[in-house]
């Protein structure tokens, strides 16, 4: 029996399976540890994850999360894992490989992410082979729900916005430059709060201006990320995250612009991940070797 979990900045999916069965599905708030310590993602998870669980004694514990990508973050997870869970192996993978494994499985191909946040890979069908970094809210993010919300917020704040749109936006979220600056800088996670605007994106999609802005926003992670990987024409792209799921029509126009192909979009790696786990279950026999 082992607990998978796929973190992201927003939510995180927690599973347990055996070889042939999913015992229990939970879900907690997203943790990363560029922005939290190991106290605090041990306090949450002991408030948020232990009550909801009645199978408390995985063999093996998986975690694929945003932001896991040193060995100093990854100490972090583990650290706070470890005390919860003292008698099971953990291991700390970066929410990237999650992806791959999920959207792609066993083929080779580029996988992205594309959520609160955005990443992307080459992967050879077991391992990632190639990654252009990903600088996160403050200098990347291209693509992603956050970096989406960027564009609104801009326009609306520098006077870009058509009236009925800034209005619309102004009457949704009762915004003003101070309560929104102050809500921004007060957030634990700023890019989990600028990525709520998405929403209203999707609402007003098919109005050109919005329209315009999502293109661009996935335009921009396509010459920024996938263009820059070998045989990015050739091999299929797979996405993993709600904002490539919910803008599907929209993120396949921009592919197309590249000579991309779209290859499978899913909101969530986790079934894929339950999956791809199940079948080293069932190859090795035993939950502490999958």
């Amino acid at each position: 029996m082992v607990l998978i979990a796929d973190s992201g900045s927003t939510k995180t999916d927690w599973n347990i399976l055996t070889a042939t069965n999913v015992l229990e599905h939970v879900q907690t708030i997203g943790f990363n540890p560029m922005y939290q310590d190991a106290e605090e993602i041990y306090s949450e998870l002991e408030k948020t994850l232990l009550p909801q669980l009645t199978h408390k004694a995985p063999a093996a514990i998986y975690f694929y999360g945003a932001g896991c990508s040193s060995p100093e973050r990854n100490k972090r997870v583990s650290d706070a894992l470890q005390r919860l869970f003292p008698e099971s192996e953990v291991h700390i993978d970066h929410d990237l490989l999650s992806a791959a494994r999920a959207a792609c499985g066993h083929n080779p191909g580029i996988a992205c992410i594309l959520g609160t946040g955005s990443n992307s890979c080459l992967y050879d069908g077991s391992k990632i082979t190639d990654n252009v970094p990903s600088l996160g809210f403050l200098l990347g993010d291209e693509g992603s729900g956050a970096y989406m919300g960027k564009l609104l917020l801009r326009a609306y704040f520098y006077r870009e916005l058509p009236d009925e749109l800034a209005q619309s936006l102004k009457n949704t979220y009762h915004l003003s430059k101070d309560t929104f600056l102050d809500t921004l800088y007060g957030a634990d996670v700023p890019s989990r709060y600028i990525a709520t605007f998405a929403r209203f994106m999707h609402d007003k999609r098919k109005h050109p201006v919005i329209k315009e802005m999502i293109y661009e926003n996935f335009e921009l992670f396509f010459e920024r990320h996938v263009l820059k990987y070998k045989d990015h024409t050739k091999l299929p792209v797979n996405f993993v995250g709600s904002i490539a799921y919910y803008f599907a029509d929209i993120l396949k126009s921009a592919a197309r612009k590249y000579g991309l192909h779209v290859g499978t979009i899913i909101q969530s790696p986790s079934e894929g991940l339950i999956s791809y786990h199940q079948q080293l279950l069932q190859k090795s026999g035993t939950a502490s070797n999958a």
